[in-house]
């Protein structure tokens, strides 16, 4: 799905680091080494058909290499 962020993501909280993350693997062969971790936060998004809402998205970052792979994993209700 895509979708774009509007605004600063809120609440940020680390879900995994590194060797806990699953896909670590994948990372590191796709985008490089670096100390991988899993966050998740708030954000207000724009989705394709126009409609602004509030979604918890989730991603991967290191540093250095920045945000990739973000993702909407629930839209939240106001």
């Amino acid at each position: 799905m895509s979708f774009e962020i509007l605004g600063e993501i809120i609440d940020i909280e680390i879900i995994a680091v590194d060797n806990s993350i699953r896909e670590i693997a994948r990372l590191r062969k796709i985008y490089g080494a670096g100390r991988w971790r899993k966050l998740k936060g708030i954000v207000t998004v724009c989705l394709p058909d126009g409609m602004m809402c509030k979604a918890e998205v989730h991603w991967y970052e290191a540093h250095g290499i920045g945000k990739k792979e973000i993702k909407i994993k629930h839209i939240l209700g106001e």
